[in-house]
């Protein structure tokens, strides 16, 4: 018998290739493999394919080479000093100035830079599947990205509340739409409220808190993602619960195909909507062992705003960092400052306009 994958260390980066089933992969008493452990799942590769590679699955080993050159290029301008007068900061004009983007490449107020994230470091690599380097994470449909919108999925988000409304910048635009996004906590997003976050599953690598820990018992295998602080519990053997218990990170349920695990999550609640159920939202997850310090992780997302599923896959390799709590939640220091924001724009908005009139937001 054999296994999909085996890996070999060649320069800096992880080969994976066919070897014969190690003996050397964990297992628990009853022969299974045992998965527990703390995963590292950092990485530059793309979630999506770059278009302009149409159907091509692999890069090339020169292609990678400057294309980590030019990441670890990043890191390295990242952490140099910064001159406060510098004259791209001066000319920020409109949208840029008042979202704190600086679209000429230098570093600005805004988001972190590149010294803050998990590839801000030499060692960040791309991931390797049979000896090659993919182009994305999403391997179906064939060009690698995401299928179309449905219509059913147009629909669907056009109901929901966006994050900005570029086309304002710097404005209080909800008093003039008749909206209250601002108006209190519960009125932001759960990303916002540092709740939920997709990226809990499918587990794929993000700018950080890519550190994933494993615990495995006979009866439930426990996913620990801090993204934001999500224990996902999945009953082995078991059935899922009734379609009226819903949660934003679903219901797991596991079963044994040979040396994989899989596993079935249904049952989710909408965490960009109205919190409503997505009866037919289901995703599948397939874990394989590659040797004993990494695992093949498989999943495809079933969802009804696509036109058609989507399949991803790539290695997790176990690591001897530690998990650390996210604390988005107990620090989001954000939140006032968005409200207390709001308010400032509100007062703005309403010295420029006056006072809402009837129907517009109060």
């Amino acid at each position: 018998m054999q296994v999909r994958l085996g890996t070999a260390l060649i320069g800096a980066g992880i080969v994976y290739a066919t070897l014969p089933l190690a003996a050397e992969i964990p297992r628990t008493d009853d022969g299974k493999p045992d998965f527990s452990g703390t995963y590292d799942i950092t990485s530059l590769t793309r979630m999506e394919r770059d278009p302009r590679l149409g159907e091509r699955l692999t890069y090339t080993v020169e292609e990678i080479e400057e294309m980590k050159r030019v990441a670890h290029s990043r890191v390295d301008e990242a952490v140099e000093p910064l001159d406060p007068d510098r004259e791209s900061l001066k000319a920020l004009e409109g949208e840029a100035r008042d979202r704190g983007v600086d679209n000429s490449g230098s570093y600005t107020p805004g988001s972190y830079d590149w010294h803050w994230f998990d590839c801000g470091g030499i060692y960040c690599d791309y991931y390797m599947i049979d000896g090659e380097y993919r182009t994305s994470i999403i391997v179906d449909p064939p060009n690698g990205r995401r299928p179309p919108l449905s219509e059913a999925g147009k629909a669907r988000r056009a109901t929901l509340r966006p994050y900005y409304q570029p086309k304002y910048p710097g404005e209080a635009w909800w008093l003039a739409e008749g909206t209250d996004p601002y108006d209190n906590p519960e009125g932001l997003s759960i990303g916002d409220r540092c709740l939920y976050m997709s990226l809990t599953i499918p587990a794929t690598p993000s700018a950080y808190n890519n550190m994933k820990t494993v615990v495995q018992t006979d009866d439930e295998v426990l996913i620990m993602v801090e993204w934001m602080h999500w224990p996902r519990v999945v009953r082995m053997d078991s059935e899922h619960l009734p379609a009226d218990m819903i949660s934003y990170g679903g219901d797991s349920i596991g079963w044994w195909e040979g040396d994989t695990l899989v596993v079935e999550t249904t049952n989710f609640k909408d965490y960009m909507g109205p919190h409503d159920a997505r009866p037919d939202l289901r995703i599948v997850e397939r874990f394989s062992p590659i040797d004993a310090d990494s695992v093949l992780y498989n999943f495809t997302v079933h969802d009804p705003d696509y036109e058609a599923p989507y399949t991803g896959e790539f290695p997790w390799t176990k690591s001897d960092k530690r998990l650390y709590e996210y604390a988005c939640h107990e620090g989001n220091y954000s939140m006032a400052n968005t409200l207390s924001g709001a308010r400032y724009l509100e007062a703005k908005w309403i010295e420029e306009h006056g006072e809402p009139q009837a129907g517009e937001a109060e």
